[in-house]
């Protein structure tokens, strides 16, 4: 689905991704985390072309449609939710307001509520971020830091959406610090000193 080799990127003459390799396979389901900086957010904005390598490549298969979470969701601030779901899913012409209604409604948000997104709070932001990831059946769903300034209970709500998507043959990559257990990761990577290596001990450091 997507392989990436030697990818380099530097801001200010500092390198946070050095000669970076990663394959993702369709179907897999993967955890990454690393510190502040480390280059998570970077390496989506890479991936999804918001950024340019300064060295390496990225090969994606032709029929790829990413969605993505990456960093503080954006909206127009004077446009409501139904407005702006519309408006980005418009980019690709794929618009299906039954599922998307259905979506906010599993997220506790009322799709045609007349407040602006301006008025949103932290979570309810999030939770709008998370549902234009994946809402125009996208087949590579990259989400960063998805959980933040979620509550508890839309917390489980977003553990249980991703396992379901997952287990639709969905690829998912996850950035995040926290690290939720009742997510069915198939692989955990660390990102450091610009470098991605599988953690096989994480997970079982995690729970000790």
């Amino acid at each position: 689905m997507l392989e990436i080799s030697k990818l380099n990127k530097s801001f200010h003459k500092h390198s946070v991704l050095k000669d970076l390799d990663l394959k993702i396979e369709d179907g897999d389901f993967i955890y990454i985390h690393g510190i502040n900086g480390s280059g998570k957010s970077t390496l989506f904005k890479l991936i999804c072309h918001i950024l340019e390598a300064d060295t390496g490549c990225i090969v994606m298969d032709e029929d790829v449609h990413i969605g993505a979470l990456i960093e503080n969701p954006g909206f127009l601030e004077n446009e409501t939710l139904l407005f702006n779901l519309r408006f980005l899913a418009s980019l690709k012409h794929h618009f299906d307001e039954t599922h998307v209604a259905r979506l906010c409604t599993l997220f506790q948000l009322d799709l045609y509520s007349p407040i602006k997104m301006k008025n949103y709070s932290l979570g309810m932001r999030q939770k709008a971020g998370i549902i234009q990831a994946i809402m125009e059946n996208q087949n590579l769903i990259l989400l960063d830091e998805p959980t933040r300034g979620l509550d508890f209970e839309s917390v489980k709500i977003f553990c249980q959406l991703v396992n379901d998507l997952h287990e639709q043959g969905k690829t998912i990559i996850i950035a995040a610090h926290d690290y939720l257990t009742d997510i069915h990761y198939q692989t955990i990577y660390q990102l450091k000193n610009g470098q991605i290596i599988q953690d096989q001990d994480f997970k079982n450091h995690y729970s000790l």
